[in-house]
């Protein structure tokens, strides 16, 4: 059994108590921090470890705390994304419920690290309970003297609010959602300037995910080096939350250290597979990642070792599919919900989503042509010059589909039919 660190104080049936965080050593981070750290301080612990954004980019958190200019104008923003719209995506969801106060205290440290005098939790509107949970306990935690004005009797001060978004997937890309924040139509930004610089109403911004805040108590607590010790690889460095769904007989959140290789987590974890199920293949990191095929079963799951093989680890969400599955047929599905998730901002991406759907959903039908594989190769190309980083994501699966399943592609257009059905 691996060290449980963000997942420590789950319980099955309730969230964790105040006084229960506190017991194992919640808030203790903050009151060290107040005391004894400059915000530069906080900002080189959190790069010492290593710390990379868990919300799908892998952005070093320390660098992007640093990036807010010693100079840069008042107020300052933190804003924490649990908007988490992704399919297949669940882990901040559980870790809120799990343990609330473990991410208020990690965007406290943050806050104080770039300075911040406000936050913000966005959050999306099916997480209704999430965001009373989390109303509740900000409360909570403000009665205790952790918020509000000089917090713990120091010379910092941070509000936080709750923000319930609107409902739409690109709401959870960076620019995206400082954009939904301000009421305007939620069309990403292409830096520069970054938000560090010039974020919500025109000042700096610091944004993560829930993963990535409720990691940095620990590490103000325990120390980089330590951080980086639990992973087990050398590139890696923390824990990380696994959410496993699709052919395994036990779904759900695993906290396990970064590096730890995809077939100990469907076997051990997980369950295994339903019997007469085998692995086929699975997406990695969410519904923006590509398939990963059988030969890679046994890959570390970690940054670096996906990334070499051309894939991403995303949020850590494993979909899980067996022989039995149709992976056109999957790939359509997919590429439906991102054709109507787009924000339609740039012609490829709202042109060339519904288009290769369309291709996509003649060959499940049995309609394919052998053209329409070049022409897929050809789309997904061009979907490459979008805007922003959506629909390179979004083509992801199909991509792997044409790269690893072509074979399975063909025998559609061949046999006029899905071989599946």
């Amino acid at each position: 059994m691996y060290p449980q660190v963000l997942l420590q104080n789950r319980k099955p049936d309730r969230i964790a108590s105040l006084d229960e965080y506190r017991q194992s050593g919640g808030y203790k981070a903050l009151k060290d921090v107040l005391k004894d750290y400059s915000h530069k301080d906080v900002q080189q612990e959190v790069m010492d470890s290593n710390l990379l954004g868990r919300g799908g980019a892998a952005f070093p958190t320390g660098m992007k705390l640093m990036s807010v200019a010693d100079d840069a104008s008042f107020p300052r923003y933190i804003i924490c994304n649990a908007d988490e719209m992704e399919p297949g995506t669940f882990k901040d969801r559980v870790l809120i419920h799990a343990d609330p106060h473990m991410l208020i205290e990690g965007i406290i440290i943050a806050g104080y690290a770039s300075l911040a005098e406000k936050g913000i939790i966005f959050i999306r509107p099916e997480y209704e309970n999430a965001a009373r949970i989390l109303e509740r306990e900000i409360e909570i935690a403000r009665n205790e003297g952790y918020l509000g004005n000089n917090i713990l009797n120091s010379d910092y001060s941070l509000e936080i609010t709750v923000h319930r978004s609107a409902g739409r997937y690109i709401c959870g890309e960076v620019t995206a959602q400082m954009n939904a924040l301000m009421g305007k139509r939620p069309n990403p930004m292409k830096p520069p300037p970054y938000p560090t610089e010039k974020g919500l109403w025109g000042q700096p911004t610091v944004l993560s995910n829930v993963e990535t805040f409720a990691c940095i108590p620990h590490i103000i607590r325990h120390g980089g080096q330590w951080f980086k010790d639990l992973a087990k690889t050398e590139s890696g460095a923390g824990t990380k939350i696994f959410g496993i769904s699709g052919k395994v007989n036990k779904a759900g959140c695993y906290e396990l250290p970064l590096g730890v290789r995809l077939s100990e987590i469907i076997e051990a974890y997980a369950g295994g597979m339903p019997a007469g199920s085998e692995f086929k293949a699975c997406l990695p990191g969410g519904a923006s990642t590509g398939f990963l095929p059988r030969q890679y079963y046994d890959i570390e799951m970690d940054y670096d070792a996906l990334r070499n093989v051309g894939n991403r680890l995303g949020t850590g969400a494993i979909m899980v599919f067996d022989q039995k599955t149709c992976l056109v047929g999957a790939t359509v599905n997919l590429i439906e919900f991102f054709a109507r998730e787009s924000c339609g901002w740039c012609t490829p991406c709202r042109e060339g989503l519904p288009f290769i759907l369309d291709l996509l959903k003649r060959i499940e039908n049995g309609d394919g042509e052998p053209e329409h594989i070049p022409m897929l190769e050809h789309m997904c190309k061009s979907l490459w010059n979008a805007y922003c980083a959506f629909a390179p994501g979004a083509i992801a699966p199909v991509e792997s589909l044409l790269k690893h399943f072509e074979d399975e592609v063909q025998e559609h257009i061949n046999q006029k039919k899905c071989p599946f059905k």
